[in-house]
């Protein structure tokens, strides 16, 4: 894969969830300093760029996605001088640096918010936000719910409320206030001055709400669920176009190689479409592609919808299988129906599957840290030690998000298996001694080795990328696919071996190929 200014169609890009990667100060959560020490690993993982969880000073009510400071550093993380040296660094390794922005809403401990408190109703510091006065009855101006559950609106001293579609310590901007569009263009000027490739953009289907904000008629919001219904009064909203033109003049006159991602839920691919048109972003996630189950028929038609969607507006896919927001794939493919127990060992080797099957797809990727070990979600955390507010907003019955965050295993027999000097902020289970990266090293078998050699192959072999995708004729629970030139892709998701169609050699194989057959939940690239 060649470099170039349109490295992004086909890169693949590894997610640092960065309270989680490695603790370099001691203090059991994981920063900068930690990032500085894996770059050689990411390097020689194969990735092409990195993207960073938001590394800004905040009250951490929800992992940093509470920004308080959109010009510097929390303490906690490192420093303005150190990210700026990690982004140095990391180009040094040939890695580029995407960071996390957050426009959808501040913290509650931003100065404008404060400002906001202070000045009461009808003040130009209240126009930043959304504030409202409440019905008659003393209820909320709207019926509208809060993702991590509870309603949508706290209320302040004065009588007024304030909306909030996540935590209460989020308060949602005004992008309807020229200030807020002004001070969010210094704010990505601010950090391509310093050097960074790019932005993942936080809740880019939420900026713009209706005006008048009407009722929803539903108790009930979910980021990954997106309503099917046109005319959404808060998410995927047609003003939030406008912003990202806006926003990618001023990208590209910083060069046409830095890019904006777009963390997008919505509804079908064609509204995804819209947001990577050839003046608006550069990507955006696949999640239709996450939320799919293990099914040969619904992934091809995944597959299809989306490839048909973006290529009409000459944009790339971007798939990804897990992140922080959602359980770990291993658990997902490995959970029967329902909320039965996972079988990790079904669910690893369908993960397996299942990256030779992403990557052989054209585009570009996304890994969550950690999947390249072969992590499970850990859905035992005690209790105590949660800290997503969703376990708080939903009364304890919701756990939330936690048990995909939980540090990485490197190295050891006990926890914190090399994370850091301190512990961990989160919990390790015992058994990922046998998961830590230095037990995987030289393990030819292991799902590290086979992650740096589908990333490496990925790289250098000339029908993976971007391009174009043909079917060929196989039985309907199994996907079989050429990328040209010459490199077929098959995966058997059946119960019963299927025989490899026709080849010259096999390139790489997520199972052993007994007989010359393709076993159930296993994938095959093919020289042909």
């Amino acid at each position: 894969m060649a470099v170039s200014t349109r490295w992004w169609r086909s890169a693949a890009i590894y997610q640092i969830y960065l309270r989680s990667l490695t603790d370099g100060s001691g203090d059991g959560i994981g920063d900068l300093a930690g990032v500085r020490a894996r770059l050689p690993y990411l390097r020689d993982l194969g990735v092409d760029a990195v993207w960073i969880t938001p590394w800004y000073p905040s009250p951490m009510a929800d992992g940093g996605y509470d920004v308080a400071d959109y010009r510097d550093i929390d303490p906690l993380f490192g420093t303005l001088a150190e990210a700026e040296t990690l982004i140095g660094e990391a180009h040094q390794h040939g890695l580029r640096l995407i960071v996390d922005l957050v426009p959808n809403h501040t913290s509650d401990r931003h100065r404008w918010f404060r400002e906001a408190l202070a000045a009461g109703p009808g003040s130009p510091a209240r126009a930043r936000y959304i504030f409202r006065q409440g019905k008659e009855s003393g209820a909320p101006p709207n019926d509208w719910r809060s993702v991590f559950g509870g309603p949508a609106w706290t209320r302040v001293p004065d009588g007024e409320w304030y909306l909030h579609l996540f935590d209460g310590s989020q308060p949602d901007l005004n992008w309807e206030l020229p200030e807020v569009r002004a001070e969010f263009t210094e704010v990505l000027r601010f950090w391509l001055d310093r050097g960074v490739d790019g932005f993942r953009i936080d809740v880019a289907h939420g900026l713009v709400k209706h005006p008048d904000l009407p009722d929803l008629g539903t108790d009930h919001e979910e980021l990954v669920e997106p309503p099917d219904r046109s005319d959404h009064p808060h998410w995927d909203r047609d003003g939030v176009h406008e912003i990202y033109r806006s926003w990618r003049r001023i990208i590209e006159s910083y060069g046409e190689d830095r890019i904006f991602v777009a963390e997008a839920w919505v509804s079908k691919p064609d509204r995804l479409a819209r947001y990577v048109r050839p003046d608006e972003l550069h990507s955006a996630f696949n999640f239709d592609f996450l939320r799919c189950s293990w099914n040969a028929g619904a992934l091809r038609g995944v597959i299809d919808s989306s490839i048909g969607a973006l290529h009409a507006v000459g944009a790339p896919a971007t798939w990804v299988l897990s992140n922080h927001d959602v359980v770990r794939h291993v658990t997902r493919y490995g959970r029967p129906a329902g909320d039965a127990p996972a079988d990790l060992e079904v669910g690893r080797r369908r993960a397996r599957a299942a990256l030779l099957l992403m990557h052989a797809l054209p585009g570009g990727v996304y890994h969550y840290q950690g999947e390249e070990l072969g992590l499970e979600e850990v859905e035992d955390l005690p209790e105590e030690v949660l800290q997503d507010p969703t376990w708080e907003r939903s009364g304890h019955t919701e756990r939330g998000r936690d048990g995909c965050r939980v540090p990485l295993p490197w190295d050891g027999g006990e926890p914190p298996f090399g994370f850091g000097p301190a512990g961990s902020w989160l919990p390790q289970p015992a058994h990922w001694r046998n998961l830590t990266a230095a037990a995987q090293e030289h393990d030819g078998d292991s799902m590290l080795s086979l992650y740096r050699k589908a990333l490496h192959i990925r790289r250098e072999h000339p029908a993976l990328g971007d391009g174009e995708l043909s079917w060929l004729d196989s039985p309907g629970d199994v996907l079989l696919f050429r990328r040209e030139p010459g490199l077929v892709c098959a995966v058997n998701l059946s119960p019963t071996p299927f025989p490899l169609p026709p080849h010259e050699r096999v390139v790489l194989a997520s199972e052993p190929l007994p007989n010359g057959k393709l076993s159930t939940d296993t994938a095959v690239w093919l020289e042909a």
